[in-house]
């Protein structure tokens, strides 16, 4: 850390400067040939005066109240007294210091936010189908994800996955999906790889899934799932919706993990949807009783997200045009 040497007679400057060996004197005219995130100490009235950007924790006297107000309003980490130090100021520094590093993390989640945006997939053009998605995360950054791209003129591959829990760790899991599927070229292989790495490394997440590969031509759909609910489901005029139910375990629990692979043929109009459990949230009443609410609406078009959400929301639909 920065000590920035005051510009007014300070007595009890040297007995400060004992308790804190660590810091690094510099003087104010060369604030800017430092790192701007590392944090500074300077007496108040030069924060004051000088107005700098660096992290900075303030020394004031005790009949200092003012300015101490003035400099927290200008942004100061903290302030301390000259001459009453806390009782461990290097512990003190360290929580400061620990407290300023998560806040600029916490600064950073909107940018961050964007970048996973920016990381789904485009939309493709392909014949005679359209693909419609939703992605709805709870905070900043979220732990479902989708993901669709073409392994041939006739194929394309597709999936949605929702990582355990929230946050920076299940975000980072859907960024390393996005960066690692490209070299799968079926469901089961997809599945197997992710499972496999995820056990190696010892991450203690798991991931259920649903990735299918659609043949353009046939309008068949070869899928599989790993744990995933609710369960995908198929959407055809004047009929019943289809629940496409399976047993299976999600990815990073077992190294002898069992893929399934199931086929289903999509007629004219016919929709194959898949959602995260997220989904089930603006529904009221037991599980059973959320996954009817969302069949219905999703089956007559009318599910809307919630402004706020408790849970990440993720909806992946492959629609076959008339």
């Amino acid at each position: 850390m920065y000590f920035i040497q005051p510009t007014r007679d300070i007595a009890y400057l040297d007995q400060v400067l004992d308790t804190l060996p660590s810091v690094q004197m510099i003087r104010i005219e060369d604030i800017h040939l430092y790192d701007p995130t590392i944090i500074a100490i300077a007496d108040v009235q030069d924060y004051l005066n000088h107005k700098w950007s660096l992290p900075t924790i303030v020394l004031a006297f005790d009949q200092e109240g003012s300015a101490l107000s003035q400099a927290w309003e200008q942004g100061a980490l903290a302030g301390w007294i000259w001459n009453r130090l806390p009782e461990n100021p290097q512990a003190a520094l360290l929580r400061i210091d620990a407290k300023y590093k998560r806040n600029q993390d916490s600064r950073d989640l909107p940018s961050a936010a964007e970048l996973q945006q920016r990381l789904l997939p485009n939309p493709i053009e392909l014949p005679n189908y359209q693909i419609e998605t939703l992605f709805k995360p709870s905070a900043y950054l979220s732990g479902d994800w989708y993901d669709y791209w073409k392994i041939s003129d006739k194929e394309i591959i597709f999936y949605l996955a929702d990582v355990s829990g929230h946050g920076v760790t299940s975000s980072l899991l859907t960024s390393w999906m996005a960066a690692f599927h490209g070299r799968s070229k079926t469901p089961r292989e997809l599945l197997k790889k992710l499972n496999g790495m995820l056990v190696q490394e010892n991450i203690e997440k798991h991931i259920t899934m649903l990735a299918g590969i659609l043949n353009l031509d046939t309008h068949q759909i070869r899928w599989s799932s790993a744990g995933h609910y609710p369960p995908a489901i198929i959407f055809e005029k004047n009929q019943p919706p289809k629940v496409l139910n399976t047993s299976s375990f999600p990815l990073g629990l077992t190294e002898d993990l069992e893929v399934e692979e199931f086929e289903c043929t999509l007629n004219r109009d016919a929709r194959f949807i898949i959602c995260s459990d997220g989904a089930l949230e603006p529904f009221t009443g037991g599980l059973s009783e959320q996954f009817e609410q969302l069949v219905f609406h999703l089956q007559n078009q009318s599910f809307q997200a919630p402004e706020h959400v408790a849970d990440d929301i993720a909806i992946l639909s492959l629609r076959r045009m008339k």
